[in-house]
């Protein structure tokens, strides 16, 4: 099957985090969508909840081939709505690092992991963090995990038929190994990998790993299928 990639960075991140993983696979087509909150700013009065967006970024898909979607974070819940709303046009998902669990959805217990979290990251990666963030706005960012941590991707990836990879990191908090398994069984044809490396911002910090997973992927579950 012939397949195109396109990525949905997470909240506040841009083209460039999305593209040092995306450029490392090799031989299919690969693009980038940048949504309001997620690598844009977001109007005062525009919905970022996922269901909204996942309507904005269909409208942005290929129309030649199905897609397998990539979301990062809080972009998950996006591509997972997608999914629902146009099987046909979706072969795929990856899920890098997906929230919210709900044992953590609260903005005190979503402080609590990002700290524990952010102990394991890389600090080379602010200076690409911070003109990221300055570009989405705070505010705006502020404004999508709200609506994102309501989000119950748990229940939701029930109604997915396609495959659907969850890929996180070795010393993410934000999306531990228990959630994360969860979140495969959920799905009725998910798996789950947990990278030997980093934390929750794999794509920035270990492009290599998470583009290896991604190829493999879309090659076993999907272009060979």
């Amino acid at each position: 099957m012939r397949v195109a990639v396109v990525a949905v960075p997470g909240l506040g991140l841009s083209v460039a985090v999305a593209r040092r993983a995306l450029d490392r696979i090799p031989g299919i087509a690969r693009t980038v969508v940048l949504l309001p909150a997620f690598g844009h700013r977001a109007p005062r009065r525009k919905d970022v909840a996922p269901g909204p967006l996942a309507e904005l970024l269909l409208a942005d898909l290929p129309t030649e081939c199905p897609v397998v979607l990539v979301g990062h974070s809080a972009s998950c819940q996006i591509v997972v709505e997608v999914a629902l709303r146009a099987p046909g046009r979706v072969a795929g998902l990856v899920l890098v690092g997906p929230t919210t669990d709900p044992r953590a959805a609260t903005w005190p217990g979503l402080v609590r992991r990002w700290l524990r979290t952010a102990a394991h990251e890389r600090p080379g990666q602010i200076p690409l963090l911070v003109r990221a963030y300055a570009r989405t706005g705070l505010v705006s960012m502020a404004r999508g995990m709200d609506a994102a941590r309501r989000h119950r991707l748990d229940r939701t990836l029930g109604g997915v038929t396609c495959p659907v990879l969850v890929v996180r990191g070795r010393a993410d908090a934000i999306c531990p190994a228990d959630w994360a398994a969860a979140l495969a069984a959920a799905a009725p044809q998910g798996s789950v990998e947990t990278l030997p490396v980093g934390a929750h911002m794999v794509p920035v910090t270990h492009p290599e790993a998470l583009a290896a997973r991604i190829a493999a992927f879309v090659d076993r579950r999907i272009v060979s299928a």
